[in-house]
């Protein structure tokens, strides 16, 4: 059945499958990419069958999908390539139930989510992340920009889109993760920072660079969801966390942001998203990696912000940055293998390596993007051309500068 389902999608690339009773099935027209993969159970075959998208990752992770010539890499590359609903009309069927799910996120649930994912060890996150430790999407300016270059750069990126005109600037980071664009922000504009995150592993080591940079006077870390915060804000920035939210909370999120804002605050959500219609999330990726995760459209993000009484002010759609940078993650975390493997185990490692591999193509290959939306309560927040931002990234423009101990210094 899974050979039959691989015969009918397959046309581009060579894919060697090896089958639990030894026999090799040669699918693809015999060009580059190339793979050789063996079944290990003869009951894998029609759980890949039933629901490729899940079973093949899990596969993976249990041993009984081994890769023996190339990587899971160029397996899951031959795939994203050919791959189309209307290809099988299994896979057909498949795309058209799960379609319509919608994810609700409730505060409780919304930790225990997030919880799984970002309370594992911090060590685990030094061995492929930057020193900064950015977990989202990195800005690529050359080709043969390092890591740590373009994670400064898609921090410099976000700075300029956010006008910081002024020193003081009131911003409140959503989903503050370890609190690198918070104290960036705190040191690059003289700005005070409010940093919310749901993660307690992320909120202790936020507080402790913090405390060591000597900004606590100016940043702040609170272990809390976003919708208990109160207050207004200048600014309000948002990055890789409206991924998140859940479908069925995007209205309730971009009402949320309005509140918040004062009348000519700007806001930026950088999220990673769907450049084709409204879909559901890799299931691997919701059960193992993510869970009550969900990707937006932007059709989603305009309704839903729409309705808010939100002005949006600019949008830029970032393509294979995000391809670029899980492509450092990947090499860095196979590089790093057995330091992983001591931490967790063997299994943990197949899982991680196959989700990082399945997020790179899904940006390379197939129509996974991120979008920065920039929003505001009124139509002259912003400047009506987007030289600001440039201005910015030069170094041209900037108001003014903090040292550690807050004085500010005007930049010349």
């Amino acid at each position: 059945m899974f050979v039959s389902i691989l015969k009918s999608v397959v046309r581009v690339g060579s894919l060697r499958l090896i089958d639990a009773s030894g026999r090799i099935h040669m699918v693809g027209d015999g060009t580059v990419p190339c793979a050789t993969v063996r079944l290990c159970s003869r009951r894998l075959a029609y759980s890949l069958a039933a629901n490729p998208s899940l079973a093949i990752g899990e596969a993976y992770m249990d041993n009984l999908l081994t890769v023996e010539e190339g990587t899971i890499y160029d397996f899951l590359e031959i795939l994203a390539r050919n791959y189309a609903p209307s290809s099988h009309p299994w896979l057909s069927l498949l795309e058209r139930i799960s379609r319509g799910l919608k994810q609700r996120n409730p505060t409780g649930r919304a930790r225990r989510n997030v919880a799984h994912h970002y309370d594992l060890s911090g060590e685990l996150y030094d061995l492929f992340l930057d020193r900064d430790r950015q977990y989202s999407c990195a800005y690529f300016e050359r080709a043969d920009d390092t890591l740590e270059v373009a994670q400064e750069r898609k921090k410099q990126h976000i700075a300029a889109k956010l006008l910081l005109d002024r020193p003081g600037l009131r911003i409140l980071d959503i989903g503050s993760g370890w609190g690198g664009l918070g104290l960036y922000l705190a040191r690059e504009a003289c700005a005070d920072v409010t940093g919310v995150t749901l993660s307690a592993e992320q909120h202790q080591a936020s507080q402790a660079r913090t405390a060591e940079a000597d900004l606590a006077e100016r940043v702040r870390f609170y272990l809390r969801d976003y919708r208990e915060e109160g207050g207004r804000y200048d600014r309000v920035v948002s990055i890789g966390m409206f991924e998140h939210v859940g479908k069925r909370n995007y209205a309730e999120f971009f009402g949320k942001l309005h509140d918040l804002l004062v009348e000519d605050g700007i806001a930026l959500v950088h999220t990673i998203g769907y450049s084709d219609a409204p879909g559901p999330i890799s299931p691997f990726i919701r059960k193992h990696i993510f869970p009550g995760a969900d990707l937006p459209s932007l059709s989603e993000i305009t309704a839903a912000a729409e309705r808010s009484g939100l002005i949006i002010t600019d949008i830029e759609v970032l393509r294979l940055h995000y391809a670029e940078t899980l492509h450092h993650w990947r090499k860095r975390f196979v590089a790093h293998w057995n330091d992983a493997a001591r931490l967790y185990d063997e299994r943990f490692c197949r899982m991680w390596e196959f989700y990082l591999a399945l997020c790179e193509v899904g940006f390379r290959h197939r129509t996974n993007v991120v979008f920065q939306v920039q929003l505001a309560r009124r139509l002259d927040a912003v400047p009506i051309i987007r030289d600001y931002i440039v201005d910015w990234e030069r170094h041209g423009h900037q108001p003014a500068r903090c040292d550690v101990s807050g004085a500010v210094t005007l930049r010349r």
